[in-house]
């Protein structure tokens, strides 16, 4: 009862308790029911440091049209990243994307097939060749996950560095990159902040990349041999259209993509699979911050278009996400204060962003073309 005491009068001149419970939804946890006597953005900060003061957490939600203020036991005091994994990931990264970007050079160039090891072997001792695609990929990830960063830090969130994921593998050489939030966010305005930063960022970088890269790739005929077609995004098709002035690809002809290019459609790629509105994803962040937990209602619609996506295109690449989603897509990050709505310049803003994902989402991501 003491620690009960204690919490009701740090609540004192910042919510009006009409009841409490002990114990409840959990051992250890009390439950105030009643109204804040302030403005929740601007009191937030100082209801948190009080209770931290006495061991606890509040986690503030809507239920049945009342406020309900749950003193959790525990506070948020995570331990400092080693920031030495982040660069070894980092050094690692570069190196793959060189050495995709190396290799898919040198493939192109010789006339006769090479083993995997021979290949890799020449690109090792190449590896300059591949800077155009490895420095405007890890600039436009690099975007993606320090936007996320900057946010989490502006709000006070303890966060990671950017962990980058090496794959030294075609086409791509990354499987891209992410950031680990160390406690939850305050509130839907830091969520949905945190949450846009990443893509909203890594498209100002990416764009422009794209566009430089369209420039100085050349339209040309398509070869006779097998060859890679990249799939078209509305925004892909449109920047195209824009730079070259034509519709692709044409019926004989194709844009055939400088490195630079190929790193910007890497990056609205990966910008779409990110803006996906479900889960731990980006695009799940901004949808709970626009609808709340009726966001969930997104999961089965989504499964359901990738499974639609599977049969009549035969793309194997979102039967991997459909599994991936079933693990990590029905679990959204939940604010400690789960009642402050979005403003109407973040309200807009989130509708934006999930309207980008419509105009990057690439439904057919590459096709193979036999001879």
């Amino acid at each position: 009862m003491e620690e009960v005491d204690a919490l009701r009068d740090a609540l004192g001149d910042l919510f009006a308790i009409y009841s409490y419970t002990i114990d409840k939804p959990a051992p250890g946890n009390v439950r105030f029911q009643g109204h804040f006597l302030c403005d929740l953005v601007e009191c937030f900060d100082e209801l948190r440091e009080r209770f931290e003061g006495l061991g606890f957490t509040p986690f503030i939600r809507e239920e049945e049209g009342e406020v309900v203020l749950t003193a959790l036991p525990t506070v948020f005091d995570p331990p400092p990243s080693n920031w030495r994994t982040n660069l070894v990931l980092l050094l690692l990264t570069i190196f793959s994307t060189l050495l995709v970007a190396t290799a898919a050079e040198i493939a192109n160039e010789v006339e006769t097939e090479l083993g995997t090891f021979e290949l890799y072997w020449l690109s090792v001792q190449n590896l300059w060749r591949g800077i155009p695609y490895s420095a405007s990929i890890m600039l436009i990830l690099g975007a993606h996950e320090l936007g996320h960063y900057f946010a989490a830090r502006r709000h006070k969130v303890p966060v990671t560095l950017p962990y980058f994921i090496p794959f030294p593998i075609p086409p791509i050489g990354t499987m891209g990159a992410f950031i680990r939030l160390k406690s939850p966010v305050k509130n839907r305005r830091a969520l949905f902040d945190v949450g846009a930063a990443g893509p909203l960022a890594g498209l100002i970088v990416a764009i422009p990349i794209l566009i430089i890269g369209l420039v100085i790739s050349p339209v040309e005929a398509y070869p006779e041999d097998g060859y890679m077609v990249e799939g078209n995004s509305i925004l892909y098709w449109t920047a195209k259209l824009v730079v070259k002035g034509q519709i692709l690809p044409a019926e004989s002809e194709d844009v055939f993509m400088s490195q630079m290019a190929w790193a910007g459609w890497v990056g609205l790629f990966v910008t779409g699979l990110n803006l996906i509105p479900v889960g731990q994803l980006d695009g799940g962040h901004v949808a709970y911050t626009l609808f709340g937990k009726r966001a969930r209602r997104f999961f089965v619609p989504v499964i359901v278009g990738l499974i639609a996506l599977v049969v009549l295109t035969r793309t194997l690449t979102w039967g991997i996400w459909i599994m991936l989603l079933l693990f990590l897509g029905r679990y959204y990050a939940e604010p400690l204060d789960d009642i402050t709505p979005l403003d109407g310049r973040r309200r807009w803003l989130a509708i934006f962003t999930l309207i980008l994902f419509l105009l990057v989402f690439v439904p057919i991501p590459l096709r193979i073309v036999a001879p």
